[in-house]
């Protein structure tokens, strides 16, 4: 991986690190400077978010007391300015593999599309 690869592999390691921190999270004006205009999601019930629903989600629905625990966290870069990013969360007992898509704007790395799937196991 050159180092150009490594450098947008981490920014979008630490953009989807910072969305998944109970402070961010429970502050609208710091989610939406990392989500792309066009973000959408496919949640791990299986709805169908935009960036203004899961502002509106999130505001109400964050608890600071029980932070996301992370692992497997990995990225590839797709293309020039496209990162891939994939791990597993656990949220309380809620267990998911996510998938999100970084993409590089003018402002930024930001978060264009991101998938949950619930799921028992860790295993990869």
């Amino acid at each position: 991986m050159t180092d150009e690869n490594k450098r947008a592999v981490q920014a979008a390691i630490d953009g989807e690190l910072r969305l998944l921190d109970p402070e961010v999270r429970a502050s609208p004006a710091l989610v939406r400077e990392l989500l792309d205009p066009e973000f959408t999601e496919i949640g791990a019930t299986g709805r169908w978010w935009d960036a203004e629903s899961i502002l509106t989600v999130m505001a109400v629905s964050v608890a600071p007391e029980s932070p996301v625990t992370v692992s497997k966290m990995s990225g590839v870069v797709l293309a020039q300015g496209i990162v891939h990013l994939t791990y597993f969360a656990d949220n309380q007992g809620r267990r998911a593999w996510r998938s999100s898509l970084w993409r590089l704007t003018e402002a930024g790395w930001r978060v264009y599309f991101h998938q949950g799937t619930l799921t028992g196991r860790v295993e990869q």
